[in-house]
């Protein structure tokens, strides 16, 4: 017996179940255990070099009121040049399903080590961005956020 493949109707046909399954599940439902714990996912972006505070900012609202879309912005002080540049920036959570919200790998070509996006918070919380920088050095910054109405219930 051969495997059939997937035609591109069942795929979108699959995935608009899951969706569907996702928006009709009942409104008091729990949410997912989380996946790992901070600290571990912390650890896993930077090995065991030391974290130290300073040189990224972290700029997100400190009260939420909606946590299905929360912007987030992370600067790094850099020069952005071969010999002293930001290779990856990782940003974390205390309380969501899955501690990593997002990792952005950089290089000097960036010409400036900012980035910005919205993200989901299942509830208050802090957020922390780590940068690791091209001498290997690990640089942090954290920010607490209220959030009034929560996100990331799926379950």
């Amino acid at each position: 017996m051969t495997a059939q493949r997937p035609d591109r109707r069942r795929v979108l046909a699959g995935a608009a179940g899951t969706v569907l399954a996702v928006a009709l599940r009942p409104a008091g439902a729990a949410p997912l255990p989380r996946t790992e714990t901070t600290e571990s996912a912390i650890r896993r972006f930077a090995g065991t070099s030391a974290i130290r505070p300073g040189r990224v900012t972290l700029d997100l609202p400190p009260l939420v009121e909606n946590g299905n879309t929360v912007p987030l912005s992370v600067s790094v002080e850099s020069p952005m040049i071969p010999a002293d540049h930001v290779r990856r920036i990782g940003v974390f959570n205390e309380r969501n399903p899955q501690p990593n919200v997002v990792t952005v790998h950089l290089g000097p070509e960036a010409g400036r080590a900012q980035v910005a996006t919205r993200i989901r918070l299942a509830d208050s919380q802090r957020i922390t961005a780590i940068a690791e920088m091209s001498d290997g050095t690990y640089w942090s910054a954290s920010a607490d956020a209220i959030v009034t109405l929560a996100a990331c219930l799926e379950g």
